[in-house]
C-alpha cells in the first residue's frame, strides 16, 4: 500500500471465527522542510541563511528535508521567498565549464601525464566533459575537482 496519503489499513482476526475489515486512513509525515527566505536568483548557489526550516508535512516527493541537500548547490532557476526548496530545483556546481581551459591528467600504475584543452561542455564533478585538444582531438573525460579532467 502507499505511504503516504489516503490508505486502508487491513485488520484480520485468525481465530476460529475470523474476520477481517479494512479501516480508512491517512498517513500523514510531519518532516523539517527548508523554505527560501528571500527571493533567490538562477545561478545562485545556495548558503545556509537563504532559507529556514519549519515543520510541515511531506506530501510530495524531492522536498529538502536536509540541510546538506541544500547548500553548495546551485539553482537552476529563480524561485521567490517562502518557497519550499525541492531537489529539481537545484544542480550540483560545475567543475568544469564551457570554454574553461583545464588540466587533464592520465594517471596508471608507473605513469602520470598531465597536459591543457579546453572544455566543450559544462560538468559537475564526476559527470562526462569532453575536451579539445591542442591538437583538434576532442577526447572524453571525467570532470574531477575544478578545472582538472581525469582520462581513464
Amino acid at each position: 500500500s502507499q505511504l503516504i496519503g489516503k490508505t486502508s489499513i487491513g485488520v484480520r482476526c485468525n481465530d476460529k471465527n475470523s474476520w477481517s475489515l479494512f479501516v480508512p486512513a491517512t498517513i500523514i509525515i510531519t518532516v523539517n522542510l527548508f523554505v527560501s527566505s528571500k527571493p533567490l536568483q538562477q545561478g545562485q548557489t545556495v548558503r545556509a541563511g537563504d532559507f529556514n526550516s519549519q515543520p510541515g508535512e511531506l506530501n510530495q516527493q524531492g522536498v529538502i528535508t536536509e540541510e546538506n541537500q541544500a547548500v553548495g548547490k546551485v539553482l537552476k532557476f529563480s524561485i521567490g521567498a517562502g518557497q519550499i526548496l525541492k531537489q529539481e530545483m537545484l544542480r550540483p556546481p560545475y567543475a568544469v565549464t564551457q570554454g574553461q581551459t583545464v588540466q587533464i591528467v592520465v594517471e596508471k600504475p608507473g605513469l602520470s601525464l598531465r597536459s591543457a584543452g579546453q572544455a566543450l561542455n559544462n560538468a559537475a564533478e564526476g559527470q562526462s566533459v569532453q575536451v579539445k585538444m591542442p591538437s583538434g582531438q576532442v577526447i572524453t573525460g571525467i570532470a574531477r575537482q575544478v578545472g582538472t579532467v581525469e582520462i581513464k
